[in-house]
């Protein structure tokens, strides 16, 4: 049977750790601040920004909600970042996407001052993983995987990782994170030939493709660590699963995350991570 690398245990890791951060910074008359810029109210967008003001409360963090209606301008999008970036009560900033169609979601990007830049919207905030700089903020996704690992006391040197995505939001930035661990890297997409066989001979792999239980148990072998990014509705319908089979591929390999209860459970947790680390940048 697979060892389940719950998210929660992770998480709650790293809630204790901001607690105490967040607490030495009110000593010293700072007090922590996220700012949510939402356009318009997308019910994805007010379940996630509803979850990130509990988090807050929950470790102590003052949190603001600019909220702009739908049909607002370009002009008034870009001052109210402006604003926030000229804030110095705030510390981070999450803007939401997909932006409407008359916002330039490039203008947009470049607006968010990289230093209050909590989620990897500004193009410049993510290139400096290319460089293996680690002076900014990863995207918050990776990151959480990587923290699950070492939660779980996986020595990254040398392993062989295979992850299952491409993109600049996760397959991209994690090969980064991977190699800055000393791993060795192979990133997979939809023209990658006889994709079982890489996954199944990889010490890691990670599932980014957003299909519901696409992998099944004959991507996975004994040797397999699992770390399951994608969130899909059931094909049954009511709840949530991962790109894995979970059922299939858990008395496979050798450890694996749950969908729900894995690496979105940190991600949450990892934004407001990088919301206290910019205190010190600012």
């Amino acid at each position: 049977m697979a060892e389940i690398l719950k998210g929660k245990p992770v998480a709650d890791a790293i809630k204790e750790d901001l607690i105490a951060k967040i607490a030495e910074y009110k000593e010293k008359g700072i007090v922590a601040k996220v700012a949510i810029l939402r356009v318009g109210a997308r019910p994805d967008d007010l379940s996630y920004e509803t979850r990130v003001l509990k988090n807050c409360d929950a470790i102590g963090m003052e949190s603001q909600v600019v909220a702009l209606p739908e049909d607002c301008t370009q002009e008034e999008y870009l001052a109210a970042m402006k604003s926030l970036n000229d804030d110095p009560l705030v510390h981070g900033i999450l803007a939401f996407r997909p932006l409407p169609k008359q916002i330039d979601a490039s203008a947009a990007a470049d607006a968010i001052a990289p230093e209050k830049d909590i989620d990897c919207m500004n193009p410049k905030t993510v290139s400096k993983l290319f460089f293996d700089d680690m002076s900014g903020n990863a995207p918050c996704t990776p990151e959480a995987c990587i923290a699950i690992l070492k939660h779980y006391g996986y020595d990254l040197k040398g392993k062989n990782v295979v992850i299952v995505n491409r993109s600049m939001v996760l397959g991209r930035p994690l090969s980064m994170l991977f190699l800055h661990e000393h791993s060795t890297v192979t990133v997979c997409h939809s023209r990658t030939k006889d994709l079982p066989s890489v996954t199944r001979n990889a010490d890691i792999v990670v599932t980014g493709i957003g299909r519901a239980r696409f992998f099944g148990p004959e991507y996975f072998s004994e040797k397999n660590t699992v770390i399951d990014v994608g969130i899909n509705a059931k094909p049954e319908g009511d709840g949530i699963c991962g790109d894995a089979d979970f059922d299939k591929a858990e008395p496979i390999v050798s450890a694996i995350t749950p969908v729900p209860g894995g690496v979105g459970t940190v991600t949450s947790m990892i934004l407001l991570r990088h919301v206290v680390d910019g205190i010190a940048r600012l």
